[in-house]
Parts: C-alpha cells; structure tokens; sequence
C-alpha cells in the first residue's frame, strides 16, 4: 500500500520546468489526438476544441490515470466519450450545421490524382456510420489495436472487428462507385433538366 501511494506522489510531484511527468504524457499525445478528431469530424475548428475538451477533461483528471496503463488509450477513450456526448448533445438540440468543402492547409498540394483520391476518402470517410468511421479511423490512422480500441469505444474485440470490415468494405465501394444517389438527388436532376 506504500508503494501506491508514493508512486502517486511522485507521479504528482513537478520536473523543473513544472510540468509532471503525467502532464508530459498527456501533452505527447496531443498530435494524435488532433489527427483523429480531425479525421472524424472533417472540421479543423471543432475538432481543435474537442481536442481542447479532451486535453482540459485529462489534466483536471490526470490522478485517475493508473502508472504503467497506456495513457494514449486512456485519452483517445475520453476524447471519444466526450464526442459520443456532443453528438447527444447535438442530434437533442436538432442543431444542423452546414458541411463546408475542406480547405487544403498543405504550403505544397501534391499532384492532382492524390488530391482527388485524399478529397474523396474524406467525403467517403464522412458518409461512413459514426461507429465505423472511429473504428476505421483508430485502426487505420491511429494504428492502434483492436484490444486497445475496443477499450477506447468500450465495446468488444468481436464488435470492433465485425465495424472494421464493415466500414472498410463501405469505403471501397464508395471510393469505386461514390455514394449511392438519394430520391431527393434524383428529383433535383430532374427538375434542372429542360
């Protein structure tokens, strides 16, 4: 019971530039953190303030984080929490917010092709099932693995597996054929035809 207790005195006790080693790590994972919320939410200012959010829920909680756990876990699990409630939050206040084309933040674009292709995942990625999509995203971009994202979403190994292959045969098909055409796109053709 001694050791538990100093480990987490220490854990708590500043370097010399008063920053704990805790605080170090959460700020570590902040690159990360950014590249997932931007992937998911396809909007660079909302995703800064959900990393924002998440960074701010850590530190504060920072003394429930377990020495030897991987912390990376630990904040992609509250970044996704918080999230999973902005969207209650939001699909309850029936709050629609208008979908703005991706601006490219590149100083160089790369070659034509590639900037269609990463276009269209974009837009594929965003017609993906919230489910999917964070799974696709913390497998594929984050590179995390299953076991570690199925704590992230706080759902099984199976689940995570069953989503993945789902939405990774989704976004093929929307890669190859595009999204499907809704009734509303096809009365719209037909109205602007003479």
């Amino acid at each position: 019971m001694g050791d538990a207790s100093s480990v987490t005195k220490s854990q708590e006790k500043p370097t010399e530039n008063g920053v704990s080693d805790t605080e170090r790590k959460i700020a570590e994972q902040i690159p990360r953190l950014r590249r997932y919320a931007r992937a998911l939410l396809g909007d660079p200012v909302r995703s800064d303030d959900l990393v924002q959010e998440a960074l701010l829920r850590g530190l504060s909680r920072s003394h429930l984080w377990q020495p030897g756990t991987d912390i990376r876990a630990w904040m992609f699990t509250i970044l996704h929490n918080i999230h999973v409630n902005n969207q209650r939050q939001r699909h309850a206040r029936a709050e629609y917010q208008e979908l703005v084309d991706d601006q490219p933040e590149m100083a160089t674009p790369p070659s034509q092709e590639q900037s269609l292709e990463i276009r269209d995942l974009a837009r594929a990625l965003q017609l993906l099932p919230d489910p999917q999509r964070q799974v696709v995203l913390l497998v594929g971009l984050e590179g995390m693995n299953y076991k570690s994202v199925a704590a992230v979403l706080e759902v099984p190994v199976g689940t995570v597996m069953s989503r993945l292959h789902r939405g990774r045969e989704s976004l093929r098909r929307l890669m190859a054929y595009g999204p499907p055409a809704t009734a509303s796109d096809e009365d719209g053709k037909r109205h602007m035809s003479p």
